[in-house]
Formats: C-alpha cells, structure tokens, sequence
C-alpha cells in the first residue's frame, strides 16, 4: 500500500534577497519540527550568489535545538572538502543530534566554478573526486582507518573518534546519468531537481534498469522542489523571480515549468503528482520573503497531501 511521501524542508541558510536581516535559523529549526515535517536541510554552497551560512554549522546548530526531526545536506559538495574533515563534521551532527537522524545528500556541483577557485579543487575532475570521496566517507565515519589510493586523491587517516553508530543514508543529487549511475553505485537515494512528474517517472525506470545491471536495489526516490506558496500568483511569481535572480543568477522563466508557485490547493495537486510517479520523499525549497510563513503555509500542503494520498489509497 502506497505511503504518503515524506516531506522535509530547507532552512533559510542563504540570502538571496539581500536582506541583509537576521539570519532566521534557530526558529526555522523549531517551528520545522514543531510543524511536523520530517526533515530539516541545508544547501552548502562555499561561494555562489547569494550570501550564505555554513551548511555543517546550520545543521549542528539544528541538531541542539530539536529533538526528532531528521537532518540532512541537501546536497553536501563533499568533493570540496577533505575527506578525514567532512566525516568529523558528520560525525558531529549525528552526535548533537543523538544519533539516528542525519542523512547525506551529496552533489558535484560545478554552478559556482568560483567556490572550487576558492577551496583550491580543479572543477574540472569533480565527479572523479566525489566518487573518491564517497568510497571512503563510509569507512571514515565508522572510525576505520583508511588508506586509498584514488583516482583523484589519497586519503591516508586512523581510525576518528567519536565513530557513527549508523551509517547516515546517502541521497545522490544531480539530474542525469552520470548521477543516476553514482546513486546505485553509493546511494541509498537519487535526489534530482527540476523535473517533471513524467520526465521524473522515465528517469526513474531508467534507475532501476541501471540497478539491475548492477545487481543492486533501485536507490529510492526523492525530489527537490522550489516552492512559494501564494493566493496571488502574480506575487509568488515576483517572489520566486526575486529568489532565483538572488541566488542562481537566472530569470524565473529558466526553471518556472518545474517550480510549484501557487495557492495550498493547487500545490497539493503539483505535489500529489510527483507522488503518482514515484516519488518517496519531498525536499520543498522555499522561495522569496518571510519563510516561516511560507513553513505555516507549506505544513498545511503537507497535511492535505498526505490526506490525498490516504483518499486515493483508500479507493
């Protein structure tokens, strides 16, 4: 029997908007949770358009002032970061959090080539390198002493200490096959964005034809969407235009098709149909001002979505 997606929702980590206010993420934090999503996550960005704050420090700040909710990167580009380090900084989530509740969404992004500049990565290898990275993140986190000769690095550690006690699941982002095929090859899920409940149904056959090749389960289904939720579409559209320029230097038309900027109702529609084609787990995006009211607003979509879905199950 089909289950309700589960739902999560990104902290307000970076300022597209050049506010310039208060950063809202210890109440984003609570009200997440105290709204019942069932998952908080951070973009990690080292230098993109918008003025942001440390994905790690964010999450680890999370991790102290909730008590259920889960915690993820969405996604981690763990091909900037030493390896030995970034498992440290897992391990310190998961421990403020007192185990069980982070989950790792990596990503080789590429967008930004300044943020690679700036942490001295050659972008042009960054696949390579996050499939390095991936190969001995596990092994780092679990307190194993690591020596591995890759194609882009060397990681020679002892054994860290605290260890994870559970391995965090691995959400694999990224829309084409290269990500498909390292979302098999690590992930426990494929975490794509911008894309349509048709195209997202083909891809995900296409992921299970990869996965039988391996011989390995089909990774799980999850989907990034930009939100912004609005009676008034003409002002959600402003509002997302306003966030899209801010933060990707991109016109709102680039991506409209795939971003959902409508009232509560007609958002249950867009969302309830990603769910029809497979979709196991929403990571909603809020876009534009004021995003606690847009958490109000998006907890309701939540709510009524998972009513949709009981309906049609029940049918």
């Amino acid at each position: 029997m089909p289950s309700p997606p589960r739902c999560g929702i990104l902290l307000p980590t970076f300022d597209p908007l050049g506010s310039g206010g208060a950063w809202e993420v210890a109440p984003a934090a609570r009200l997440a949770e105290e709204l019942g999503f069932d998952a908080l996550w951070a973009g990690d960005h080292l230098a993109c358009p918008a003025p942001g704050l440390d994905a790690v420090g964010c999450l680890s700040a999370a991790a102290v002032l909730t008590e259920r909710i889960g915690l993820g990167l969405s996604v981690m580009l763990l091909g900037l970061r030493a390896p030995a380090w970034a498992a440290k900084q897992l391990v310190t989530i998961d421990a403020l959090a007192g185990g069980r509740r982070l989950a790792l969404g990596v990503g080789v992004g590429g967008e930004f080539p300044e943020e690679f500049q700036a942490a001295g990565v050659p972008l042009a290898r960054r696949g390579a390198r996050l499939d390095d990275a991936l190969t001995v993140i596990g092994d780092l986190m679990a307190g194993r002493p690591i020596d591995h000769r890759g194609a882009t690095m060397e990681v020679t550690a002892p054994s860290l200490a605290p260890a994870i006690a559970q391995p965090p699941p691995i959400y694999v982002g990224g829309r084409g096959e290269p990500a498909m095929r390292r979302a098999v090859r690590f992930g426990d899920a494929w975490l794509p964005m911008w894309l349509s409940p048709q195209r997202l149904a083909e891809r995900a056959a296409r992921l299970a034809e990869l996965a039988a090749q391996a011989d390995r389960p089909r990774p799980g289904l999850a989907l990034l969407v930009l939100v912004r939720i609005d009676d008034d579409r003409a002002a959600a559209r402003r509002e997302a235009d306003a966030h899209i320029r801010g933060q990707y230097r991109m016109a709102l038309q680039t991506i409209e098709h795939w971003a959902v900027l409508d009232s509560i109702d007609g958002a249950v529609q867009r969302l309830g149909a990603y769910e029809e084609a497979g979709v196991e787990e929403l990571l909603l995006l809020p876009m534009g001002s004021r995003p606690l009211t847009q958490y109000e607003r998006l907890a309701e979509v939540r709510a009524r979505l998972r009513g949709l879905v009981a309906g049609r199950t029940a049918r």
